[in-house]
C-alpha cells in the first residue's frame, strides 16, 4: 500500500469515527451481515447436534429423580458438564459430548462446583454409597458440606401425572412413544420395585436399571428415584466410539 492509500484510509477512518450516523449506520450493516451468517443456516438444518448411539428419553422413574435433582437444587452446587481439558477429563472422565443433553429440559451443564461435576458418576459408587452420602454426607465424605437429604428415603415418590409429564417432554421434541406415554405410571413404580413385572421396560429404554435402589423393597421412595438418576448419568454412550464418530463428522464436515 502507497503511503497515499494509507493516509486516504486513515482520512476515511477518521470520517467514519467523528460521524456518529455513519459510525452507527457501518455497525448495523456489519452486525446484520454477521447475524444473517450465524442464524440463517440453523432454518435448514433439522437438528444442531450430531446423534450418537446409545441416547434415549429418560425413563419415569429417572425423569422423577432428575425433577427431585433439580426440586433440591443440587444443580447449583455440580454441573454436568466435563469440558475438553487435561484436568477435567482426567478427574471426571471423558468430555461431555452435546448429544448427551439433547433430551434434558433444562440442561443441568452450569459453571459452578462447589461438588464435583457429575456427569459421568452412573456406576461410579454403588447404590448404597449413593444413599449413604444422600443421608449423611459426612459420613463417607468427611469434608463435605452438602445438607442431608436423609428425608428422601422416607418420602414416597409420587408424581401426580406421568404420562401428562412424558406428553409434554414429547411436544419439545423427546422421542417418547405412544406405548411410554400409556404405561408412565407402571413404568415408574416397576423399575424400583421387585415385586412388580416391569415387562418391556428394559427393550423399550436400553440399559435402564431395574433394581431396589435405596435398599427398602417394600415401596419406592424419592430416595430410589434419585439414584436410579445419578446411576444412570454419562452411562448411555460409549464416549469413546461417540467421539471417533464426532471427530470423523467434523473432518467431514471441513
Amino acid at each position: 500500500m502507497t503511503e497515499q492509500k494509507r493516509k486516504d484510509v486513515f482520512e476515511g477512518h477518521k470520517k467514519l469515527e467523528k460521524n456518529v450516523t455513519l459510525l452507527a449506520a457501518a455497525t448495523f450493516v456489519t452486525v446484520a451481515i454477521g447475524g444473517v451468517v450465524e442464524i440463517a443456516p440453523l432454518f435448514w438444518i433439522d437438528n444442531t447436534i450430531e446423534k450418537v448411539e446409545g441416547m434415549r428419553p429418560y425413563t419415569p422413574l429417572e425423569q422423577a429423580g432428575r425433577d427431585i435433582y433439580i426440586r433440591e437444587g443440587c444443580y447449583t452446587c455440580h454441573s454436568q458438564m466435563i469440558r475438553p481439558f487435561r484436568d477435567e477429563v482426567e478427574r471426571y472422565g471423558h468430555y461431555s459430548l452435546a448429544a448427551e443433553s439433547m433430551y434434558d429440559h433444562p440442561f443441568q451443564w452450569g459453571s459452578k462446583r462447589t461438588g464435583p461435576d457429575l456427569a459421568r458418576v452412573g456406576g461410579r459408587y454403588s447404590d448404597e454409597w449413593h444413599v449413604q452420602h444422600l443421608k449423611a454426607p459426612r459420613s463417607v465424605v468427611p469434608e463435605s458440606i452438602m445438607p442431608n437429604y436423609s428425608f428422601l428415603a422416607n418420602t414416597p415418590v409420587t408424581v401426580p401425572d406421568p404420562e401428562a409429564n412424558l406428553t409434554a417432554l414429547r411436544r419439545v421434541g423427546v422421542p417418547y412413544t405412544d406405548k411410554d406415554i400409556e404405561l408412565a405410571s407402571t413404568d415408574l413404580m416397576a423399575q424400583a420395585d421387585p415385586d412388580m413385572d416391569a415387562g418391556d421396560l428394559a427393550e423399550r429404554y436400553p440399559k435402564a436399571q431395574i433394581r431396589d435402589f435405596d435398599g427398602d423393597p417394600t415401596r419406592v421412595t424419592e430416595m430410589d428415584a434419585l439414584v436410579a438418576y445419578l446411576q444412570m448419568l454419562g452411562t448411555l454412550v460409549d464416549v469413546n466410539s461417540a467421539a471417533a464418530q464426532e471427530a470423523l463428522a467434523e473432518e467431514k464436515g471441513r
